[in-house]
Formats: C-alpha cells, sequence, structure tokens
C-alpha cells in the first residue's frame, strides 16, 4: 500500500504525474464477498436473452419481434434483473448455503390485444427459466402510461411530415427546414411530458427544432400538440398550434393567419455565428496556455481497491452494485469494516419540473425513470468523465429490443484524493516553531455513471471515504431545456441568446436507503439544540443562555416524514437500540442532506399524485417487501392515477422503533438558467446529495487506524529541518520526483 507520507511528497511536488498500472493483491475473503454480490448482478446477456427465448416459445403470449414496424403487436420492451428478496438474501449471507434463485422482471406491451394493456412479469428461475406471473402491483396500468419507443418516435415524424405539409412555406420562412430529411438542414422535435391532462390520454406537446448541433438550444416558436394515442398512426392528429405567444387549432388557421399579416414572424438566420453558439467548437481566445495540460492523477504503486464481478472492497468498505435499466446506479449489501451499514442505497426517480410560457414547457413535468434513465448511461471518457486511472466496466441493457445490447465502459470506479485534509492538525509552540505537526491526506473511492436523458446529463456518484461515510452526489450538465424567447416568457426564465429563453426548473432526485445500521432491529430519532436560559451558576443574580440538545424520539412512521413546509431537524440518525459503543451512545448513523429543494408541486395538484414523494425531504418507513419502490417507469405518461403512490407508504403509521426501516431521501435544486449556461449548464453548483455518517457507530474515527498518516516531528535542537513518520516510501521511477521534499515548521520573522 501506498503511504501517506509518499502521497504527501507527490501532492506538494509533482505537477504532472503519469498514470502507473498495477493491480490490486486479491482481498481476504475476497471470494465470499463476490459470491454474496453476484445476487445482485445484473442479468448476464446469456440469462437476458434465455429470458426472451423462454416468452416467445409461449403461444399465449402471442409476441412479436420489438423491432416488427407496428404498434399493433405484442412484444417485449424491458428485461432486468429482479433483486432477491431480502430474508432471502440475508438468510443466504449468514448461512453460506445456496444463493437466492434468479429472477427477471420484464415489461410486455400488448399492442395487438382488443384491449390493449402494458404488464410487468416475473420470469425465472435463471438461467433456465420454466415459469411466468404477472408482477403484482397495487393499481393496473393503462396502455397509454405505456413508454415511447423508438418506432413510435419515428412514425411520429413521419406523421408530422404529413400533417405539416399545408405549412411547407412556412416552415421554409421561419427555419429554413421541414420535417423531410431530404433537405440539406430538417427539423426534428423534443416531446415533453406528461402526455396530456388526465389518465388515458397521450397527447405530447411538441418543441420544434432545427437539427443542428445543440437543437434543444433551437426552437424555432413553433410549438405542436400530436394526439398519438391510437395505435395506427394514419389516425393521429395535430389538436393544437403554438407559435411565437399565439395559438391555433389547425395548420390551416396558423398558414392562414401569417399569409393575411396577423401573425408576427420571426425567420430564424440559415448559417453564421447563431447556429455556432450551442457547439463545442471554443468561441473564443483560451483563458490558459495551450503548451501546458493540466494535473492528471497517479497511482504509483497501483490500485488500493479491489474489484471483482460486482463486488467492490476499499478501505473497510464492501458493497456490491448494479445499474437498473429504468432508475439506475443501486448499491447492495453495503459494510463498513463487515459490519451492515445499508441493505439498499438506490436511485428511485429524478423529476425536473419546468414553467413557462409556451405551452410544451408549461407542461414540462419529466420523471426521467419513465424514459429508462438507467439504460441512458453510455461509454465515459477517460481524462474527462473519468480520470484515466479508472477501472471501466460494461453495463449490459435491454430496452426495447429482443437482444441486450452492450454499453460499453458506462461505469467506472476510481480512487482520487479529496484535495482537502481528511483530518490534520498543526501544534504550534510560543517561540515560534512547532512541536507536531499530523496529517490525514484525504482519499476517497468513487463509483460513477453518467445517464444521458435526452437534453440533461445527470453524473451520479457514489463516493466511499475511509472514516465510514458515504456519500450519494448528482451533478447535473448538458444542454437546457429551453424555448423560443418571447418578452411573456421573462417571469419563466432569462433570456440567453437572439431568440432563445432558458425556463427555470426544479431538479429533484430520489434515493431509498434501507438502513441495517449494525443489523436490521434500528429505531429513528431526531437530534437538534434548543436554547436554555439558566441561572448562571458562579455568577450570583445573572442569567447564562446556552445550547443545549433536544432528543426526540420518533416512534411511527409519521412522526418521521418531515414536509418542505417545515424545518428539517438538523440530525436525522437511525440507531440500533441493542448496541452501544464504548462510551454508552446507541450506535449510528447520521443522515445529513446537501440540497437546495423545495416544495414543487401543491398537495392538491393532480399531477403531484405521480410524485408524493416529493413532498418530504425525509421520511423513514418500516421495511415491507411490497414498497420496494418509489416511483415506477409508467408514472411519466400517467401522473394522475399512479401504480406506485409513495404517500400510500404512510397511511398505515406502522411502528418504527427496534424495526426494519428505510429512509426515502429527495434532494435537488432550482434551476434559473442564465447565460453562462450556453452551451451548456457547468457541475459547480449544480449538485445536491446526502451522506450517511458514523455517529458514534465506533469507539473512534476508524480512520485512525490508517497507516497513510503522516507525523512531522521538530529536529531536536534545532527550527530547520523536520523528521517524518512514518518514513516515505520511495518514490515509483514512473513518477519522478520534480522537488525535494522541504518542510520547516517555524514561524520566526524574515
Amino acid at each position: 500500500m501506498f503511504s501517506g507520507a509518499a502521497a504527501l511528497l507527490l501532492a506538494l511536488a509533482l505537477v504532472e504525474v503519469a498514470v502507473a498500472s498495477g493491480d490490486t493483491e486479491r482481498p481476504q475473503d475476497a471470494e465470499r464477498w463476490q459470491r454474496q454480490a453476484a445476487v445482485f448482478a445484473d442479468l448476464s446477456v446469456s440469462e437476458l436473452l434465455s429470458v426472451t427465448a423462454f416468452l416467445h416459445s409461449q403461444p399465449e403470449l402471442r409476441l412479436s419481434p420489438a423491432a416488427a414496424p407496428t404498434l399493433r403487436k405484442n412484444h417485449i420492451y424491458l428485461v432486468e434483473l429482479l433483486p432477491p428478496r431480502k430474508r432471502d438474501a440475508l438468510r443466504f449471507f449468514h448461512s453460506h448455503l445456496c444463493p437466492p434463485r434468479r429472477r427477471a422482471r420484464v415489461l410486455l406491451s400488448f399492442g395487438a390485444e382488443s384491449r390493449p394493456n402494458v404488464t410487468e412479469y416475473v420470469v425465472g428461475p435463471l438461467p433456465k427459466p420454466r415459469y411466468y406471473y404477472p408482477l403484482h402491483t397495487a393499481r393496473p396500468v393503462r396502455f397509454s402510461a405505456r413508454p415511447v419507443t423508438m418506432l413510435e418516435y419515428r412514425l411520429m415524424l413521419h406523421r408530422l411530415s404529413e400533417l405539416t405539409s399545408a405549412a411547407t412555406p412556412f416552415l421554409h420562412h421561419i427555419a429554413g427546414a421541414t420535417f423531410s430529411n431530404c433537405s440539406r438542414r430538417y427539423l426534428t422535435f423534443t416531446d415533453v411530458a406528461p402526455r396530456g391532462r388526465s389518465s388515458g390520454e397521450r397527447r405530447s406537446w411538441l418543441i420544434v427544432q432545427r437539427n443542428v448541433e445543440g437543437f434543444y438550444l433551437h426552437p424555432t416558436g413553433l410549438e405542436l400538440l400530436l394526439d398519438h394515442s391510437d395505435v395506427e398512426p394514419a389516425r393521429w392528429t395535430l389538436e393544437k398550434l403554438w407559435y411565437n405567444g399565439h395559438y391555433f387549432d389547425s395548420v390551416e388557421q396558423l398558414v392562414a393567419s401569417a399569409g393575411r399579416g396577423e401573425l408576427p414572424i420571426v425567420p430564424l438566420p440559415e448559417d453564421g455565428p447563431d447556429l455556432l453558439f450551442s457547439g463545442y467548437i471554443p468561441l473564443g481566445p483560451p483563458h490558459m496556455p495551450l503548451d501546458r495540460p493540466g494535473p492528471r492523477l497517479s497511482q504509483p504503486a497501483g490500485r488500493r481497491y479491489w474489484v471483482g464481478g460486482n463486488a467492490v472492497m476499499y478501505a473497510g468498505w464492501s458493497f456490491a452494485y448494479r445499474v437498473a435499466s429504468g432508475a439506475g446506479v443501486q448499491l447492495w449489501d453495503v459494510r463498513f469494516a463487515g459490519e451492515p451499514v445499508a441493505h439498499e442505497v438506490s436511485v428511485q426517480e429524478a423529476a425536473s419540473l419546468y414553467g413557462g410560457h409556451s405551452p410544451a414547457t408549461a407542461q414540462t413535468k419529466y420523471l426521467d425513470r419513465g424514459w429508462v434513465m438507467g439504460a441512458m448511461g453510455y461509454e465515459l471518457v477517460p481524462g474527462i468523465d473519468c480520470p484515466h486511472t479508472a477501472s471501466f466496466h460494461h453495463l449490459f441493457h435491454q430496452v426495447d429490443s429482443d437482444r441486450p445490447a452492450r454499453h460499453r465502459n458506462a461505469l467506472c470506479i476510481f480512487e482520487q484524493p479529496s484535495g482537502v485534509p481528511l483530518r490534520r492538525h498543526y501544534n504550534h509552540d510560543l517561540p515560534g516553531g512547532h512541536s507536531l505537526y499530523g496529517g490525514l491526506e484525504g482519499q476517497v473511492l468513487v463509483l460513477r455513471t453518467i445517464s444521458t436523458v435526452f437534453n440533461y446529463d445527470y453524473i451520479w456518484d457514489f463516493l466511499f471515504h475511509p472514516n465510514g461515510v458515504l456519500e450519494a452526489k448528482i451533478h447535473a450538465s448538458g444542454y437546457l431545456h429551453a424555448s423560443f424567447y418571447t418578452p411573456a416568457g421573462l417571469r419563466y426564465g432569462s433570456r440567453i441568446q437572439q431568440h432563445l429563453l432558458g425556463n427555470l426548473h426544479t431538479h429533484l432526485v430520489h434515493y431509498r436507503v434501507d438502513m441495517d445500521v449494525a443489523g436490521t432491529g434500528n429505531s429513528f430519532e431526531t437530534l437538534d439544540i434548543r436554547l436554555e436560559n439558566i441561572s448562571h451558576p458562579w455568577v450570583p443574580g445573572e442569567r447564562l443562555v446556552q445550547p443545549r440538545l433536544q432528543r426526540v424520539p420518533r416512534p411511527r412512521e409519521r412522526s418521521a416524514a418531515f414536509t418542505f413546509h417545515k424545518s428539517l431537524p438538523r440530525y436525522l440518525l437511525v440507531y440500533s437500540p441493542g448496541q452501544q459503543n464504548e462510551w454508552g451512545h446507541h450506535r449510528a448513523y447520521r443522515i445529513q442532506l446537501h440540497s437546495q429543494a423545495g416544495l414543487a408541486l401543491p398537495r392538491d395538484g393532480r399531477e403531484e399524485e405521480g410524485l408524493t414523494w416529493a413532498r418530504y425531504p425525509v421520511a423513514v418507513t418500516r421495511f415491507r417487501e411490497d414498497e420496494s419502490s418509489s416511483s415506477s417507469i409508467f408514472l411519466q405518461n400517467d401522473m394522475w392515477e399512479p401504480n406506485v403512490r409513495f404517500q400510500d407508504f404512510l397511511c398505515n403509521n406502522e411502528n418504527i422503533t427496534d424495526q426494519d426501516l428505510v429512509v426515502w431521501v429527495t434532494v435537488g435544486f432550482l434551476h434559473i438558467p442564465h447565460a453562462e449556461d450556453v452551451p451548456n449548464t457547468s457541475t459547480p453548483g449544480n449538485a445536491a446529495g446526502f451522506m450517511l455518517r458514523p455517529f458514534n457507530f465506533f469507539n473512534h474515527d476508524p480512520s485512525a487506524n490508517s497507516r497513510d498518516v503522516v507525523i512531522l516531528w521538530p529536529q531536536p535542537g534545532t527550527t530547520a529541518g523536520v523528521r517524518v513518520e512514518p518514513r516515505p516510501w520511495p518514490i515509483s521511477p514512473q513518477c519522478p520526483l520534480l522537488a525535494p521534499f522541504s518542510y520547516n515548521g517555524s514561524y520566526h520573522p524574515d
């Protein structure tokens, strides 16, 4: 292992270093951890293919190929792992006998039936399935709630070309293009959701854009309301049109208004700088010297973490990971120093709620699980998305297809300096020197995926600190979901280009944290302070005002559900009532949020039914297998009658004292776009997350066991020079020392 003293030398002395390769030695018990983690591993290619073949062999399902060019078909839309029941997984961990049988969750779309529907099925056991049965949900799912397939998008574009043919001269006039891809430049669209105003509808507002680089920032001013609820595209209709602040009931009405000169038309330039601002070509002179590359990360002695399959071990941490096609990245069986911390930490949903003057932006309430955001993670770029030193891992998804797709290098794992000491202290003495310096460089392991959900790029991180802290964080980047500039639009955002309005929106991300703090029997309490006014104990006749602890037990679910209407207590503690540390405190973990999220929708809003989890920054419930998720892939297109309603989890107000507990966390931030969001939203400041921090879980900081600590003692009898303990390891030949290490520690006048 590379010593902390040598790490300090490198941090001070190296400006740029080359990557050194090296494999981690196989940790003790690695085989056992890998075998445990495998029960949570995403389905393999062979498992995915076996599920598909099995279902196609069932004649009663009448399945057609997913690629069949019709919506009137029964087909497989999605195949992914159905994680094992918790009790089965824990029984396996304790007995080390047979692992739980692996099963798949499959979404079937039945468009060829007399009453079309969508149904989720359980298929198993894998790798040789023998049965399938419907997955129980609280409410049936309407056919209109199904996700949009690539075939449906192609049919939408073709149908738009037909429906807008009468407006061809108008489209050429405003944008220099049409929906036909035969022209040099053609139109595309961004569809928004939810798709309608009530359950059962499938009516989408479409923002018509010029198909250039960064087309999200090139709206034409035209928005269309397309009814595509029928399985026959020939029966799709345009119900409403909007152009530059004006509504129309038909294409003919819009064209006639434009022909009479009643409609203010804004022709967009066909070429020039107005089309360049949304690309990645540099727009001006550089602010950094061109001949000096930036610093690079190094691993002089190789990797200090170990990955085997989907099992990861690092600095006391062990965990399994998977990336669900719908919901995204998940952690399972999270332990520190061999003790359980959480059975599951998983992304549940990512919402973006907009306001706008145009109908499309006013309608936009994105729930990205409905766009299979987990499967929208693509190859990561070394040196930008992840350091060159990272280990990269393939992911496999089967969405809208009968065959799995390999998403090459779509997940990365790496260790990096945190940029701030984990701990340090300088102990000065009065004559102008020091008696001790002690420090521990901050290092952290990062597991990262990035979901590009059309315009937005979500960077999903889980960070593992060597002091037992687990951090979940999301950064937002990518293109704005923007609209055509109108003066009335300034109530809903900022003008960021000549014809472009950046619309305000709120990002909300919901997590499920199945806490197992030193076991499954946990309780929940909040800890804060209140001011007390007491008689001064040593000054008679005076009062002393000081803070004191205020501990509040939360024995039932409703007492542990905190809404955005009220201030959140600052210490949220999940603790083991049956275990104490050496100092008599219940062993606990603290949930600490880093978020600017607030109430996004009113409780009486009908669409709010689809994201009732957004009422609460934190809510604690008793574990139930049938409450495994707060959202679903269907809620985006049916927010009014959701098949999963988080609020129902709280209705029975169950006892949560000494029980298996789940903490539901909502974080996010308000984004009011500004000119600096062009061409892309940058990550600094556009982030949110939470931490799980040990709170009396240990007897001392577990990083005190680290051999990476550096202690600098002054040399006896002199103020010049120090003695370093532990002594530095030799620097790798691949990372030459550019300057000698020097430290004095004195503060005498010059």
